[in-house]
């Protein structure tokens, strides 16, 4: 029998559907930074960071980002966003989605923070993210990674240890945000993963314990008012300790969570000036900066 390439036997195993693998080849000015020691938390990445296969249930990860299932559950507002009252900062949040960012236009169009698409599950790594990572470190941004969560795949110590792994740390260096939780709507299935309202809450207190003990930071959660009510009970338990990055694409940030009397982050729009989702953080520069600095 004639041999086969591995690009042939890929393509005939592929779902339908799927699109091919990205190349995972990181471009010079990333490899510049991490040379410079600029990975967020002091992380180290090989020459080329190359996630393992994703399981089977982690379809497109790629499209798997902080507000990708909000827009079809809640909508948009046709009404304008009104500029907040109080001192806000510009902020944009990205994924692999965005691909290699210009960081000095972004910067030119108001922005000052940023999170990053890490991982998502135990098995994905954002193929960009180191390239991101570097990139805003270079432009001054102070920025964050954040893990998309799949609480139905596998626990939730594995998933944050993945995750600080593989960019989730922190590091008091005044331009590393500490690491997000982002919690919403199951985009493969039931809206709560089939988990319980108790069992839930009891997963993401896990993953942000995991976190905090190896980070020394809790995570910023991000989610939305309607899902956190539904699939945690409005659980109060968390704002004491974590600040909340919420969701919601209309002209006011609305409601918040149970335990929460104010927002630290709020994504505002999935589109705007900035690449990706759109963030406004509440308080002045300075105060991105304090979160920063822990």
């Amino acid at each position: 029998m004639p041999r086969t390439s591995r690009a042939a036997r890929a393509a005939a195993t592929r779902p339908p559907g799927a699109r091919p693998a990205r190349s995972r080849r990181l471009p010079r000015l990333a490899a510049a930074a991490l040379a410079a020691g600029a990975l967020l938390g002091g992380a180290t990445a090989p020459a080329q960071a190359q996630p393992t296969r994703p399981l089977p249930i982690i379809l497109h990860p790629d499209l798997d980002h902080a507000g990708s299932t909000v827009a079809l559950h809640e909508g948009r507002s046709n009404s304008p966003v009104a500029r907040p009252r109080a001192v806000q900062t510009q902020g944009m949040d990205i994924s692999s989605y965005q691909g290699d960012v210009n960081w000095d236009a972004a910067v030119s169009n108001g922005a000052r923070f940023a999170y990053l698409k890490a991982t998502e599950g135990t098995t994905y790594l954002n193929p960009y993210f180191y390239a991101q990572s570097g990139g805003s470190f270079v432009a001054g941004v102070i920025r964050g990674a954040y893990h998309f969560a799949l609480p139905n795949v596998s626990g939730a110590a594995a998933q944050a240890n993945f995750f600080v792994d593989h960019g989730g740390g922190w590091t008091p260096d005044g331009l590393t945000l500490p690491p997000a939780l982002d919690i919403e709507y199951n985009p493969y299935g039931a809206d709560c993963y089939g988990l319980s309202q108790s069992a839930m809450v009891n997963w993401i207190r896990e993953f942000s314990d995991t976190v905090h003990d190896r980070t020394g930071r809790y995570p910023v959660i991000y989610t939305t008012t309607a899902w956190w009510s539904s699939c945690t009970g409005n659980n109060a338990g968390f704002g004491a300790t974590n600040p909340l990055w919420v969701a919601r694409y209309a002209s006011s940030v609305g409601a918040l969570p149970a335990g929460w009397s104010f927002q630290t982050i709020w994504q505002y729009a999935d589109s705007g000036s900035l690449p990706g989702d759109q963030d406004w953080f509440n308080g002045p520069y300075d105060r991105v900066q304090a979160l920063a600095n822990g």
